[in-house]
């Protein structure tokens, strides 16, 4: 696919456009109040358990393992079973997921329901952001995808919060997994009423879906490599500040409401300024000047965190993660859905996503390692040095590849 000519895109009524878009976000929104409570209670339950910090790493690490795994598969199965149908069995693999956590009490359980709801968490993104892509193209694109952003960063905001309400200030979490499950039970719920072209199945060869078409697309499309480039810097961010930033607060003798708060704060400031990414993006200059600015508001927000102990310090870095993040993730959606034709976005978004939740893997354990060999200081601090030294990459690529209009 030329970067130059974006992938045609099928003409859908807007009716039905606006209909099945309200439908997606609200669905993915429950799904993300989910997500986001596992922020605050895995971390908090594991060290409950008396968790280690490279045990908490690995525990942490398991609900990224099976979408590192299934990722592409599972494109090739939205794409052949359609969006509405993976979405709504998603979110009941993620009920799945959070009663086992609920009822076994334990390492097994914790395990077992991070890797049902790490699984099904992929699903429900993945129906998703196929489904959106193929609504627009340009920045009406844009302003799709940064609107369902907004959604899910409003999600990330309830969740924590809740979360911290919800969890015992001693031992246990009390009844904090059952309501998770009830609201991936409204989710999927949510997304039975999806209609028209949700519904629809396509058939396609596997050489347009599978390992070996995504890895063609990664060696030959700089639209692709860019998507992929930019969410792997933007989830390692949030994979160090999710999993971690629970854990050092803790350290701190912070409550749990105090953790949730702080938890949602990154995501509150990226909902608020996700509505006007088309126009952050025009104001910056394009897409690659955007991506770098994004990049060096998180570098900044992770280097300085584990050095900071004052609430008042702690919640501006956490503004800096949120305006980074707020940028990054709906850009590499942007690019990705714009490089490839519709038959193979489903598989392309599932490579992205594997990435993504490769990095959401290796993270914890690489903050883990660092956290037992130095610290919370060493440990922020060397991941916002990574960062850095990936913009300085991102930079060269983008000079690379500015003839071909990719950015």
């Amino acid at each position: 696919m030329n970067p130059d000519n974006p992938a045609p895109v099928q003409t859908i009524d807007p009716a039905e456009a606006r209909r099945n878009f309200f439908i997606i976000c609200m669905a993915l929104t429950f799904c993300f109040v989910v997500y986001s409570m596992l922020i605050v209670a895995v971390p908090v339950y594991g060290l409950r358990l008396g968790a280690s910090p490279l045990v908490l790493g690995a525990v942490l690490s398991t609900q990224y393992l099976l979408p590192l795994l299934f990722a592409i598969p599972l494109g090739q199965v939205v794409t052949r079973y359609g969006g509405r149908s993976t979405l709504v069995a998603g979110a009941m693999i993620m009920v799945a997921g959070l009663l086992a956590m609920h009822f076994w009490y334990g390492y097994p359980g914790l395990i077992l329901g991070q890797l049902l709801v790490g699984l099904a968490h992929l699903q429900m993104v993945l129906a998703a952001q196929t489904l959106i892509s193929n609504l627009g193209t340009g920045p009406r694109l844009e302003q799709y995808f940064g609107w369902y952003a907004t959604w899910l960063s409003g999600g990330q905001v309830v969740g924590p919060l809740l979360a911290g309400l919800l969890l015992p200030e001693d031992q246990g979490v009390g009844q904090v997994f059952l309501v998770m499950a009830l609201f991936a039970l409204l989710g999927g719920t949510a997304g039975l009423w999806l209609t028209g072209q949700a519904r629809e199945r396509l058939a396609v060869a596997r050489r347009q879906t599978g390992f070996r078409a995504q890895w063609a697309l990664m060696r030959t499309s700089s639209g692709v490599q860019l998507s992929v480039l930019v969410t792997v810097v933007g989830m390692f961010a949030l994979g160090v500040y999710g999993s971690y930033l629970p854990v050092y607060l803790e350290s701190l003798a912070m409550s749990p409401a105090v953790i949730g708060v702080l938890v949602s704060l990154r995501a509150a400031v990226a909902m608020v300024i996700r509505p006007f990414m088309a126009r952050l993006i025009a104001l910056a200059g394009g897409r690659g000047p955007a991506v770098l600015l994004a990049f060096g508001t998180l570098a900044l927000g992770i280097t300085f965190l584990g050095v900071s102990a004052h609430l008042v310090l702690i919640s501006l870095l956490a503004v800096l993660v949120g305006l980074g993040s707020g940028l990054t993730q709906p850009l590499s959606m942007v690019i990705l859905a714009e490089a490839v034709d519709r038959e193979q976005r489903s598989g392309a978004l599932g490579m992205r996503l594997m990435a993504n939740r490769a990095i959401h893997f290796l993270a914890p354990l690489l903050f883990g390692a660092l956290l037992s060999v130095g610290g919370f200081g060493l440990a922020f601090g060397m991941s916002g040095l990574l960062i850095a030294l990936a913009l300085v990459i991102t930079r060269r690529l983008f000079r690379a590849v500015a003839g071909q209009g990719v950015v």
